[in-house]
Formats: structure tokens, sequence, C-alpha cells
């Protein structure tokens, strides 16, 4: 499942690897995410446990690519949050229409409109549960959300 993204500055998406029994979605190490940080901690995106997919926090940065989207922009983050979390959802095996919740982080509580009229039109009709925190700040300053998710794959779906 190793894929190469086209385009300018892309990078290849790494496999899936199974560890403790769970399918990890495009694992990766922090000293390659955020080498300004002397970080080495092996993580994921996302993690198929059961029949249910937990999505890492997702914020306005291009998964492929690693580049920082809607810079000022609170509504175009979560744009490109959401637009992760239903690549990541799908996979792992689930669609958005199998979200079961949701939890948005603002760096500013001004920004919740914006991000929730955001996250609102990727999820109408699916009514996940929902969780807002104000937060003072994120891993990146020019970073003002994140949403991270929890899905289910349903067993007439699951491989």
């Amino acid at each position: 499942m190793t894929s190469t993204s086209e385009g300018r500055g892309a990078k290849a998406v790494t496999a899936p690897i199974v560890a403790g029994g769970h399918t990890r979605i495009r694992p990766f190490n922090t000293r390659d995410t955020y080498p300004e940080q002397n970080l080495d901690n092996d993580l994921c995106q996302a993690v198929v446990a059961g029949n249910t997919v937990y999505v890492r926090g997702q914020i306005g940065q291009d998964l492929d690519t690693s580049e920082s989207v809607g810079i000022g922009d609170a509504g175009a983050q979560a744009d490109q949050a959401m637009a992760n979390i239903k690549m990541l959802l799908e996979e792992a095996g689930s669609r958005l229409e199998h979200l079961v919740k949701l939890t948005i982080y603002l760096v500013d509580p001004r920004y919740r409109e914006a991000v929730y009229r955001t996250v609102g039109r990727w999820t109408k009709g699916v009514h996940p549960i929902s969780t807002g925190l104000v937060v003072s700040a994120l891993a990146r300053p020019e970073w003002l959300c994140e949403i991270d998710a929890v899905a289910v794959i349903p067993e007439e779906e699951r491989a």
C-alpha cells in the first residue's frame, strides 16, 4: 500500500504496519516531522483497533507534503484538517459517515464560528458527538485549530 503522491514536495506514503495487533496508518517519526524540536517518537496518523478508527489530531497541513495551509485562516485550516480526516478514514476502511466523535481544539475562541461552520459542512447529516476546547497553543504557532476523530468500520465493510 506504499504509494507516492505526485507533485512538488510530495513524499512517499508509508504503508500501514501492524503493531500490538492493531493497524497503524501512515506511521512516522517526530524527528522527521518536527526537526526543530529534537524529538524521536514513533507515531502514526490513525490506528485501526478492532472496528474502531482513531485519527490523530489533524491541522492545516497537507499530509503528503507537510506544508502548512491556510496560515492565518482558521476556517481554511479546519477544511484541510477535515480533508485529512476523510482521507485517513478511507485509508483505514471507514468513511466520514461513520464518524462517532470529534474533538476540536482552538487557540482562540473567536475562531469557533469559522471552524465549526467548516466542520458542519463536512459532517452534514452525520451527527457525531463533539467536544470543543480552547487551548493556549498547538505544536506550531501558525496552527489555529486541530481536530481529532474517532470512527467505526461497520461490519459489512470490514475486510
